[in-house]
Parts: structure tokens; sequence; C-alpha cells
């Protein structure tokens, strides 16, 4: 893949400006930590308010891990450039999407660069990507504070909020916070904690057990004063849905996942459509 190119900061700017006045609603997911399926609550909460009849897109800007094709059953995608930029891939129930992984000749191949060279492909996906008009676009951030995030919205000056993901760990409780006031000195509204795999989901009976004691992500929205926006299970069918290459709330739509991750989206929409 090829460096990004010598667009000045201040032409980037002001390319992402005039891509981003025509996404009325811009949804950071971010997490303080890896492997607490940021990726999949992204792509669910996207497909999830994508069904309720709104223009969706999702810009994977996790460079090193993207994985947000996987979640949505893209492989192999061609794309195509028109007179208004690169068009994005279109994915299931109508959702736009972009990623690293598209621009990769080879799936497995990494991408060897240092902080300031991501930064500038953070601006160039969202000065050069023909989104159009959307009502929402979920970013889905790499894990923790770095280079990647810290340009998303140094790019993006008009950020709608920030969905902070966590798994029920102690350890994970830190990493939260640093995530939540990272989210606050930047001036971008947290619009509540999700807590993932604290529970787990029996694909036989649909029952439904406990994994871990107490709720980490509850304690710690009650202890900063955010909201709570809801605990999804560990399903293994997730997996399952990855390799089958169909969306798991599109395949999976009644069971208890995908039950708590509607009540999720459209607590966001609420949120987020009633304050603006």
């Amino acid at each position: 893949m090829s460096s990004p190119s010598s667009k000045s900061y201040d032409e980037l700017i002001k390319s992402v400006s005039m891509r981003m006045s025509n996404i009325k609603y811009k949804v950071l997911v971010i997490s303080g930590k890896g492997g607490v399926g940021k990726s999949f609550i992204t792509s669910s909460l996207a497909l999830l308010t994508a069904s309720t009849g709104r223009s969706v897109g999702i810009l994977d800007a996790d460079v090193h891990g993207p994985s947000i094709p996987k979640f949505l059953g893209i492989s192999n995608p061609t794309l195509s450039i028109s007179g208004n930029g690169v068009e994005p891939i279109v994915g299931p129930l109508g959702v736009k999407v972009i990623s690293v992984q598209f621009f990769l000749p080879e799936e497995d191949l990494p991408i060897i660069w240092r902080g300031p060279l991501k930064g500038r492909l953070i601006g160039e996906f969202l000065s050069q990507v023909n989104w159009g008009s959307l009502n929402y676009l979920f970013i889905d951030l790499p894990p923790g504070t770095g280079d990647e995030v810290l340009s998303v919205v140094q790019y993006i000056k008009d950020v709608t909020g920030a969905v902070v993901v966590t798994i029920p760990s102690q350890p994970s409780k830190l990493v939260v916070k640093k995530a939540v006031r990272f989210c606050q000195e930047l001036n971008v509204p947290v619009l509540g904690i999700v807590e993932n795999m604290r529970e787990f989901v029996c694909p036989s009976t649909g029952t439904v057990y406990q994994v871990f004691p107490g709720s980490a992500g509850h304690e710690i929205a009650k202890e900063l004063r955010l909201k709570y926006l809801g605990s999804v299970p560990l399903d293994p069918r997730v997996s399952e849905c990855v390799d089958l290459g169909i969306p798991y709330v599109i395949k999976y739509l009644d069971t208890p996942v995908s039950k708590v991750l509607k009540e999720i989206a459209n607590d966001v929409v609420k949120f987020v459509e009633g304050i603006s």
C-alpha cells in the first residue's frame, strides 16, 4: 500500500469538513484496550440503525487490525473511483463501508508505518471517500488512545459522540477511564458505556449464564455519571457468522444478544437525535 498523498494538513482539514458536512451524525466507537469486541459492536450498531431506514456508513479506522469487513461478510471487494472520489463498498442493508483492508493486495499484509503516516491515512480516508449524504457514520477506532484515534478527532471537528466498549474485568476499568477522559478532554460527548461478554448464551437452549461476577461496566458508568447502555452476552455463533460471511444480527435477529444490541442502537439514536 502506498503512502498517503502530499496534501497539506490544512488542505486535508478543508476536504474532510466538506465531506463531513453531508453526514448528520458521526459516532465514534472506542475502547481502552483490544479484545473487547469493539468491531462486532460497531458493525451491529450500524446494521441495526440502518434497519430503521436511516442511511449509515462505517469507517474502519483500525489501521493494524481492520475487521469490520469480516463482521459484515465483505470479502474481495472491488473499489472504484469516480469524479467525486473513492466510492465506498455497499454492504448489508445498504451500509457504506471503507476499510484499510480494501486497499491491501493481500489480506494478511501488515502496514508498517509510523504514527504520523497512519494519522494522514485517516485524513485521506475522511477527505477522499465519497460518502454522499448519510444520517450516521460509525467510526470503528483502534484500541487505546493513540495517534489514529487522536487524528480522527482532530480531522472531524463536529464528532457527535462516542460509545465506549469494555469487558467486565477489573483491569479494564482503568483503561476505560482513560478512554472516557480522552473523550472528555477533547470535548467529545460520551454517549454511554457498553459492557461486552459478561454473560454467555448457550446456542442450544438460549439460556443466558453469567460468566463474570458483578458489572465493571455498570460500576464505571455510575462512578463517572455516564449512561450504562447495556450488557451484551457472548454467543459462540458470532464466530460461526464470521465464517459464513453473514452478519450475526441479520442471521440471529431474535437472540438475547441481538435484542440487547437493538436496545442499545435505539438508545444511541434517541440520545443523539434528541440532543441535536
